[in-house]
């Protein structure tokens, strides 16, 4: 049955999808100018709202390339109070730079992680201040034209697949779908870890993809859940793997039906709170998690939340026990299927040893 309120979003569609197309044809028919580095240059990204899993695989291309280059990650750092380029570092507050970028950095404090709003200016900055850098990583950089990446890679959500799906605001594209052509590599990202092989034909024949394209399906791989909150004491660091706990999750995520549905399967009593993507907590939000947490039935309960929202919770120091030892976050990795990981990880690292080259200021400090 279609909605009336559908049927009214439909003709704003139209015009969305003019709007972006017209400028798309303004960068392919270089009217606009589209900048690009004779430099490894990585952009993550897709043309769907939210939810693909951006932050994840990054982080996995990070994990793979910090072996044998050295890595910035550049971000625009959405939702952040600031506008110039920052450098994430110890001192760093989610306002400043950003929930994403904040959470690579914790995971990598040894790389280099960067916010600029202009794509292009971070780079240069990057390459000015780190001239030793070997590849740069762009995170959900798909739409910002003005720079062209080496290596374009798009995640399409298997649960929302961006070949059936619409312009804003009828559907959730945020251009035309068929600009995926400007990718290099698809990812079909939350996919079932038991896909079938005949599943995964008629998705590589929906999708069309050209003959340059590579496209892989990965899955989410949830670890166990770490403490949001250090605690000197190592029995606050772990939980109980009793199915008879109880749960409350928050969750401020574009899509967080994967991790409850994994929750679910694991224990009997759960109560999710569910706020916008990149939300920002407050004192009203926490009496909330708090009356949640008393409401548990469960004589043994937990906090549980995604890694990109312990980031904004872990400001509150005022989050007293036991709560506060009763917060953990589930970190999230990711898999490869149809043993396509080796695949994927020499594509990646031979297209950056192909286009590295030393610029001339790292040349002129490894001279002197």
């Amino acid at each position: 049955m279609i909605h009336l309120k559908n049927i009214l979003l439909y003709p704003l569609s139209l015009l969305y999808g003019l709007i972006t197309g017209l400028r798309n044809f303004l960068y392919d028919a270089g009217i606009l100018p589209s900048r690009e580095f004779h430099f490894p240059v990585i952009c993550v990204g897709n043309i769907t709202v939210g939810g693909t899993g951006k932050t994840p695989h990054t982080e996995y291309l990070a994990t793979l390339l910090r072996m044998h280059f050295k890595v910035a990650i550049l971000s625009r750092g959405y939702k952040r109070k600031t506008r110039d380029f920052r450098i994430a570092s110890s001192s760093s507050q989610v306002n400043e730079i950003g929930d994403e970028p904040l959470q690579i950095f914790r995971n990598f404090p040894d790389l280099i992680v960067a916010v600029d709003r202009d794509r292009v200016h971070g780079v240069k900055k990057i390459l000015m201040e780190y001239p030793e850098t070997e590849v740069i990583i762009l995170d959900d950089a798909f739409q910002h034209r003005r720079i062209t990446p080496g290596f374009s890679i798009l995640l399409s959500d298997f649960t929302r697949p961006l070949i059936t799906d619409h312009m804003l605001p009828y559907g959730n594209l945020r251009e035309s779908k068929r600009n995926m052509r400007r990718a290099d590599m698809i990812l079909i990202t939350k996919s079932p870890a038991d896909l079938s092989a005949m599943q995964r034909r008629l998705i590589v024949k929906e999708i069309n993809k050209s003959p340059y394209q590579n496209l892989y399906f990965t899955t989410y791989r949830y670890e166990s859940p770490t403490a949001v909150f250090s605690s000197s004491n190592p029995e606050n660091s772990a939980i109980s793997e009793s199915a008879g706990c109880g749960i409350v999750l928050i969750t401020g995520i574009a899509n967080p039906k994967p991790l409850k549905d994994y929750l679910l399967k694991n224990y009997n009593e759960i109560i999710h709170l569910s706020f916008n993507d990149h939300h920002n907590f407050d004192e009203k939000d926490l009496k909330n998690i708090s009356s949640a947490y008393y409401s548990l039935k469960s004589a043994t309960k937990y906090l549980f939340t995604t890694e990109k929202d312990a980031v904004r919770l872990r400001e509150f120091t005022n989050i007293a026990e036991p709560l506060r030892s009763a917060f953990f976050y589930i970190p999230i990795g990711i898999n490869f299927l149809n043993e396509d990981k080796d695949e994927f990880d020499n594509l990646i690292i031979d297209y950056v040893r192909k286009n590295h080259r030393n610029n001339r200021v790292s040349a002129g400090k490894r001279d002197n």
